[in-house]
């Protein structure tokens, strides 16, 4: 009896730990898929993009035609006009996202469909809002911890990330970071360590390269650091 009821309790246990395994798993998933969208959803899910200007982008800033892109306003360091953004043209007077971290993703994927955002079914379905709240609360990583924000030189180990790129990503890129055509060369790319970094956590909309996010942080950082040293 005693051994029937130990091996129910094994059953139960192993169930248990594998459903939330799998469940983890799906969130981690749910996470990069969000932290595409953030980057480009038009283009993630293969839509056209919006003809005209998000209204909640300023009449003077210098790039209407990527406003609906939520990286455009609140930065790929997440810190909007107090980030990175603030030394370069792409600023605007708009807060970024960190202070929702931690918060509950039901609320922030609520924001999304409010006046201020816009964004509506036929753009963003609930599928990718909650993808996109998963993210925005459980997925940012702080930047600088890999990039240094006043010098924005990526504190990776530039040796390490040579291996980490010619096993991982090199067959894509290429050895010199230029075999993708439709692309501008990855030493070129890597003028923003921050595009980088997000992109190699969460991989290119509507792309096959993946996401390295489950992996340790290190791999990704070490990696956006080599790719400094590519031909430009």
């Amino acid at each position: 009896m005693l051994s029937r009821c130990l091996l129910a309790i094994a059953v139960a246990v192993l169930l248990l730990t594998g459903g939330n395994t799998v469940r983890a798993a799906e969130i981690e998933s749910s996470i990069a898929r969000g932290g595409r969208l953030y980057d480009n959803w038009y283009k993630e899910k293969k839509l056209d993009r919006p003809d005209k200007p998000h209204a909640a982008y300023p009449a003077d800033g210098k790039y209407p035609k990527q406003s609906w892109r939520c990286k455009e306003c609140h930065g790929w360091d997440y810190k909007g006009k107090d980030g990175a953004a603030a030394k370069t043209d792409h600023l605007v007077p708009i807060k970024g996202i960190t202070g929702a971290i931690g918060k509950d993703p039901a609320a922030i994927a609520a924001i999304f469909r409010d006046k201020t955002h816009g964004y509506g079914p036929d753009q963003l379905n609930d599928k990718d809002v909650q993808d996109l709240a998963l993210f925005v609360t459980k997925g940012q990583m702080d930047t600088a911890k890999f990039i240094d924000p006043a010098s924005g030189k990526p504190k990776g180990n530039a040796a390490k990330g040579e291996v980490y790129y010619n096993t991982l990503c090199a067959g894509c890129h290429g050895l010199d970071g230029k075999k993708v055509s439709t692309g501008v060369p990855l030493g070129q790319a890597a003028d923003n360590p921050w595009d980088m970094l997000h992109k190699a956590f969460n991989g290119l909309p509507a792309e096959a390269m993946p996401a390295l996010r489950s992996l340790d942080p290190s791999i990704a950082s070490d990696t956006v650091a080599y790719t400094q040293s590519l031909p430009k």
